[in-house]
């Protein structure tokens, strides 16, 4: 408990010094008009806090290592000095003794736990912030990967939690984040996941509902899962571990290009989005890596640990599907409209504004390249700031709790492809994905539409019997009037009256046979649904003969 009770402690006056910090240079100083002197001395105190944040990392682990990953990652917005600090992250995580993973591993899977494996190495291949991992050959002398977690990780994650917790009260009583985001359903989310990611059970799971859905995708590996093996607290994983996906010189010297490793990245995640609905939400690089060309195999991208993976919904995929067609088309309205349908904005806010504003980007910025990005002069960045100040200081932007972990992998994707690729430009690499959308949205507009015209005529159809009821009903009752105008240059006397009838009738019942051939079709019943068709050609052509 006392350890517990000083983690607790260490967590949260770290966050409460960075908190002051932050409050005193850049927001007391810049009220009282010395803005300068905090932008001065930025670099070197943001460079402090993360020095200080990886030393506290380093040393309890835990949570604390997942959200530096995360921070590392986000190469493509955060200064590259806070981003290289971090990066240590992703591999000095300390690892457990094996006297207390040894422990585990008889509590788990029994005092005769290595007849499961013909060897088994006692030195860790990786230490994570919840489990470590060890080498292992199976009997029928497959090479596999074995997961332990950490002695006592439930309660360590549990108390990061509860100092996160205290943390989230401070931010909000801060009234530009409590507007835009829910802190505390957020961190609940988190935490939801987190524990989640504690299941070993549920993890072997997702690798091979993974497995199964890119199966017959060549250019990606998903390691085979041997559930039968481990337990909720052991893994049991096919070895499948290459190049790691950041050591861009042993990438390169594999004669793999890096801006195709970013390339196929990029889109595997879109098809995980878009077409799988079902993603992995933890693409740090040490879960990603690279398999050199191997005999028949072309080089391939391998992803491990499935512990974290987020669902989509029919309503987030459609408001994604909507705002990549904006960004590639560059169309500000379908943008906000994607914004408003996940609640991604404050209720009154100025959507001509937000339009005004996203347009100005586009102009500006659509088609420039990460790299290119973060080398925009700061003088425009001013220029731009200044033009929007209203904007920037209303911020009508909220974050949507159930988007916590895909703006989480979308954020970590970006940094990496920009890593892998400093000229990745993302509205390049999002543009073709966008026209397919917007084709295949066209042509469900364009089949829409024919239905639409089939039923109307349907309905006009049907509405004819009373129509001609009502007609004859005139006629027997000598009140109908035939008014006949002669055209101009017309050259008969009079029209052919029986044959305009023979030509209504004729062209009544085409128009039925169509729109029933055409119903039968759409409703999965080609055969009748063409000899409908079939029929109506016949009528036709016998009513023309006739005449």
């Amino acid at each position: 408990m006392f350890l517990t009770n000083s983690r607790y402690r260490r967590i949260v006056l770290f966050f409460a010094g960075v908190t002051l910090n932050i409050i005193f240079w850049d927001l007391l100083l810049r009220r009282v008009g010395l803005e300068r002197l905090g932008e001065r001395s930025r670099e070197r105190r943001y460079l402090s806090f993360a020095k200080a944040y990886r030393r506290l990392a380093v040393d309890l682990g835990g949570v604390l290592i997942k959200v530096g990953q995360f921070l590392s990652a986000r190469v493509d917005v955060l200064p590259e000095y806070i981003t290289a600090e971090l990066s240590g992250l992703q591999d000095e995580v300390p690892a457990a003794p094996f006297d207390a993973v040894l422990t585990r591993l008889e509590a788990e899977l029994g005092q005769n736990w290595r007849e499961r494996f013909d060897t088994f190495d006692k030195a860790p291949l990786a230490a994570a912030s919840l489990g470590q991992t060890y080498r292992a050959r199976l009997h029928e002398g497959g090479a596999v990967v074995v997961k332990v977690q950490r002695p006592g990780i439930d309660a360590i994650v549990e108390t990061d939690l509860a100092a996160l917790t205290t943390v989230a009260q401070w931010l909000k009583r801060y009234d530009p984040i409590r507007k835009r985001a829910d802190i505390e359903a957020l961190l609940r989310e988190f935490a939801v996941v987190l524990r989640e990611e504690l299941d070993y059970v549920r993890e072997a799971g997702n690798a091979r509902r993974f497995a199964e859905l890119f199966a017959d995708d060549p250019g990606v590996v998903i390691p085979k899962a041997y559930p039968e093996l481990g337990t909720a607290r052991v893994l049991v994983l096919e070895d499948v571990g290459h190049i790691k996906i950041t050591d861009y010189d042993a990438i390169t010297a594999a004669g793999v290009d890096r801006a195709a490793v970013a390339e196929r990245l990029f889109k595997t995640y879109l098809t995980q989005i878009f077409t799988h609905r079902f993603f992995h939400a933890d693409p740090h690089p040490g879960n990603l890596f690279v398999a050199p060309a191997e005999g028949e195999h072309a080089w391939r991208l391998v992803f491990i640990d499935f512990g974290m993976v987020g669902e989509i919904t029919p309503t987030i995929r459609e408001a994604i599907r909507e705002a990549v067609i904006a960004v590639g088309t560059r169309d500000p309205a379908r943008l906000i409209r994607s914004f408003q349908a996940v609640d991604a904005l404050l209720p009154g806010a100025d959507l001509d504004r937000i339009a005004a504003a996203q347009q100005a980007v586009f102009d500006r910025y659509w088609g420039r390249s990460m790299s290119e990005l973060r080398a925009v002069d700061r003088r425009e960045v001013r220029e731009f700031m200044s033009q929007f100040r209203d904007l920037l200081f209303e911020l009508p932007f909220q974050v949507p709790e159930n988007l916590i972990y895909l703006g989480r992998t979308v954020a970590i994707l970006s940094g990496m492809c920009t890593g892998l690729d400093p000229n990745f430009n993302l509205f390049i690499a999002i543009t073709p994905f966008a026209e397919k959308l917007l084709a295949e949205e066209t042509q469900g507009n364009r089949l829409e539409g024919w239905i639409d015209e089939i039923l109307d005529q349907l309905r006009r159809l049907a509405l004819l019997p009373a129509r001609l009821d009502a007609v004859l009903g005139k006629f027997e009752r000598g009140e109908l009037t035939v008014t006949i105008k002669h055209a101009p240059d017309a050259r008969s006397a009079g029209p052919d009256l029986p044959s305009a009838v023979r030509g209504l009738s004729n062209s009544l019942v085409v128009i039925g046979l169509v729109a029933a051939g055409t119903l039968l079709y759409l409703n999965a019943q080609p055969t009748l649904g063409i000899a409908g068709w079939a029929l109506a050609g016949i009528v036709w052509v016998f009513g023309v003969v006739r005449r």
